[in-house]
């Protein structure tokens, strides 16, 4: 085997080591067996000599291991090469005396060696001749004092080793240029890829954070980076910067963009002031992000540069993600995408990484921008010079360091993971785990979040399966670049949605007179956060009831969310808006569903405490309040509280549906006829794959490749009678709320039961009536009645329970 080969794959064994996927044993025996004795001896050490600041317990057993291994061998070679000297001694003697002069009379005494290390025969000098006394001296004391020969030798491995690169390992970190390690939406010391590769090169690490603005917003309108997520973006960098401070390394901030040119001519100006010649990074997904990261790898490999990107942002690289062998039927929903991925599986995910104990540091740090030059976390400031702190809310309701999203997880696996099955709805409790931004900007690989969820007791599948919508997400934006910004069922491009800028101000700042989305847009914009269930009501409510475009909602979402991103949000509301490739087959309703979420009001109270004084069965309808009760709980409407923005909410949703109706008949060539659904022009990518088909032979038959998708019944009713009203369908959409599943299930049971019994029951009295009738006619006496009131038992579980007076009577 070839020593590049070799070496390869030691390379790839000690990374497998690092994961944990190979034991030490196993990585020394393929060393042996690949670089062959002599070689493994010499540049094992030099080979695991990093792991001291990756993993000292793996050096530590590594070194053991070599030890063990080579000091009885060297004591075998020692006594061999001794042997073998002292023979050809002999010999060459005997050549030159003729028999002149007996055979030395000294022999070697083996036993009189020490177990220690000894030259190989290849190094040996050649040994003096036994023709004299002072001969004889000379090789005893070479037997007898080995240590000489065991410094020497230790001497000739170190400067046979100097200045060479064995195993991917380069030589002593003095000599070596560093490695500049890339940071992007990967904050995070535990189980980061990119980390430990730096540390494999063996040379010094210099971690650098690079602000690309304009980069990051792609081509379209994305919102990329909001100010509620470059706030915590600020706040994230500078734990970070901590951290690495910590373990003895700091973290350099520059800034791309118009006047300083793009990442690009930043990485290279970086290169040119350290001498850097590897770069290593986390992979983004976005896909204006990895063209960006393509032209750069191309330009650096062209520089001579390596450029190094490993997956961790998601389980599975969307790029990866393939449907072969699975078929396009229900593409888009979460079910289609887990099937792909155990038809096509990727690498496995393998174990955590531990955080590095300690990062080497180069002797010049090359010089950066502050934190605040950044300008992440600039805030407004009014025409009296005073700032507007408007995340202060923000600031006091999270934790933003790496530690405080582990604290989260910990605390949700402990306790709202036992509800989060059935009750992850609930916005008046804590039943969600509240992870996303940690997940979003890389404080917290989703690896590491998975590995600790399936160690839990309690395993919930939903809450794993959140995992796999993330990563379909990305994978949606990976085939669609365009979906934050443009429908991609095509009849919906034509929807004509209302243009009420008064509507879509009262929605974003939470006075729409309807008092669970308010309680939700306030949260947002107060705490940058909402759960999912919430996220829903007030979608719906601004989509199917206000009738405004799902983009207004998107670039909101974006704007105030400190878990904003790009492909999850734009996913969600293209579904909301009808026109994503699943879209959702249901409509919140902004009244009923409180009674899934807030049932008692708790939520609107905390979010609306001008309504705190009202009742719970009123809370969520403060209209329906008489103007006593009003009175009482300081409420006025149109002052204290606004006035609904629409009353009538069944006329606005029957426009909404005309309006699809309409827009589905205008563009009947993307609604199949025989089914009903909406047809979608299929990307290149999946022509391809689904046809077996390559390059541009691809791209021409996926222009005209329709695939049918998921589509709503209501919508295919409407179609066929476009201007009824939403109340005559009967494929309504609208969800009534419930407190939980168990409850409503309990309910009919009840319901079931109560019918039977009043049956039975009219029945009994049926019977009564034609026995008192027949004794009044054949002058017969009545029955007697039981004596005594009704009494409620004193020893009955239920203090409702009521017997019969008579039995009361009798007890006595």
């Amino acid at each position: 085997m070839s020593p590049s080969v070799g070496q390869s794959l030691v390379r790839k064994m000690l990374r497998r080591v690092l994961e944990g996927q190979e034991d030490p044993e196993g990585f020394f025996a393929l060393c042996v067996s690949v670089l062959g004795h002599h070689d493994t001896r010499e540049q094992f050490l030099t080979v695991i000599r990093p792991l001291c600041t990756a993993n000292g317990a793996l050096h530590t057993a590594l070194t053991a291991i070599y030890e063990e291994y080579f000091s009885n061998t060297e004591d075998d070679e020692l006594q061999l090469a001794m042997a073998l000297s002292l023979l050809e001694t002999e010999k060459a003697t005997k050549r030159s005396t003729i028999d002149q002069c007996p055979p030395p009379s000294h022999t070697l005494d083996v036993s009189a060696v020490p177990n220690k290390s000894a030259p190989t025969p290849k190094d040996n000098h050649q040994a003096p001749t036994q023709s004299s006394p002072s001969s004889k001296q000379n090789v005893s004391e070479s037997v007898v004092q080995p240590e000489k020969a065991r410094r020497s030798k230790k001497r000739r491995q170190k400067s046979k080793v100097t200045g060479q690169q064995v195993v991917g390992l380069p030589a002593p970190p003095s000599s070596q240029p560093p490695v500049l390690l890339w940071f992007r939406r990967d904050l995070r010391l535990c189980d980061n890829p990119a980390i430990i590769a730096a540390l494999e090169v063996g040379a010094p690490v210099i971690p650098v954070f690079i602000w690309a603005p304009d980069e990051e917003e792609g081509p379209g309108t994305t919102v990329a980076m909001g100010g509620a997520c470059k706030f915590w973006l600020h706040q994230a960098l500078s734990c970070l910067r901590q951290s690495l401070e910590r373990i003895g390394s700091t973290l350099v901030f520059l800034k791309s963009g118009s006047p300083s040119g793009s990442s690009l001519q930043t990485l290279r100006q970086l290169l040119q002031d350290t001498g850097a010649r590897t770069v290593v990074a986390n992979a983004v997904y976005e896909p204006w992000l990895k063209e960006r990261d393509d032209l750069v790898l191309a330009a650096l490999r062209k520089d001579g540069v390596d450029l190094r990107m490993d997956h961790s942002y998601c389980l599975r690289d969307p790029y990866s993600v393939s449907t072969v062998g699975v078929g396009l039927r229900g593409i888009g929903s979460v079910s289609h995408f887990m099937n792909c991925c155990k038809q096509n599986p990727g690498p496995p995910l393998g174990a955590p990484l531990d955080p590095p104990v300690s990062l080497p540091t180069p002797s010049h740090w090359p010089s950066g921008l502050s934190l605040d030059a950044l300008e992440l976390a600039r805030m407004p400031r009014r025409k009296d010079g005073t700032i507007i702190d408007w995340a202060a809310n923000i600031r006091k309701s999270w934790d933003f360091s790496e530690e405080g999203a582990h604290a989260q997880l910990d605390a949700f696996l402990q306790d709202g993971v036992y509800r989060y099955e059935k009750e992850s709805g609930r916005a008046d409790a804590p039943n969600t785990s509240g992870l996303s931004p940690y997940l979003h900007f890389g404080q917290l690989s989703p690896r590491w979040l998975l590995w600790d969820a399936k160690g839990a007791r309690c395993r919930p599948p939903k809450f794993q399966r959140k995992l796999a919508w993330r990563d379909l997400a990305y994978w949606q934006l990976s085939l669609f670049p365009s979906l934050p910004w443009e429908s991609l069922r095509p009849p919906y491009k034509a929807l004509r949605w209302s243009s009420d800028r008064a509507h879509l101000k009262a929605w974003q700042r939470g006075r729409t007179g309807y008092p669970l989305v308010d309680a939700a847009m306030r949260q947002l914009w107060l705490s940058g956060w909402m759960n999912n269930y919430m996220r829903h009501v007030v979608a719906s409510f601004l989509i199917a009831y206000l009738y405004l475009p799902w983009q207004e909602g998107y670039r909101w979402f974006q704007d105030t969310l400190v878990d904003a991103d790009v492909a999850i949000d734009a996913m969600m509301w293209q579904n909301g808006g009808m026109c994503g490739l699943d879209h959702w087959n249901f409509v919140m309703h902004p009244v009923d569903a409180a009674m899934t979420c807030d049932p008692c009001g708790a939520f609107v109270r905390r979010w609306c405490p001008e309504l705190a004084e009202l009742p719970d069965e009123l809370i969520h309808k403060p209209w329906k309040c008489p103007a006593s009760m009003l009175r009482r709980a300081g409420v006025v409407l149109g002052q204290s509280y606004p006035e609904r923005v629409v009353t009538d909410l069944e006329e606005h949703r029957s426009r909404s549906l005309q309006d699809v109706a309409r827009a589905r008949l205008q563009f009947q060539q993307y609604v199949d006829k025989s089914s009903g659904c909406d047809l979608l022009p299929l990307p290149p990518r999946l022509v391809s794959e689904a046809l077996g088909l390559q390059g541009d032979t691809a791209a021409a038959r996926g222009k005209g490749f329709l695939l049918p998708l998921i589509t709503r019944m209501e919508f295919k009713h409407q179609q066929e009678e476009p201007d009824s009203d939403a109340a005559s369908n009967p494929y309504n959409a609208v969800l009534k709320g419930y407190v939980s599943r168990k409850r409503d299930e309990t309910i009919a049971f009840m319901n079931e039961t109560d019918f039977t019994a009043s049956v039975m029951n009219e029945g009994v009295q049926r019977r009564k009536r034609m026995d008192k009738n027949y004794r009044k006619m054949e002058d017969l006496p009545q029955p007697q009645q039981p004596r005594g009131r009704a009494r409620r038992t004193t020893t009955a579980k239920d203090k409702f329970s009521i017997v019969p007076g008579g039995v009361v009577n009798t007890l006595r």
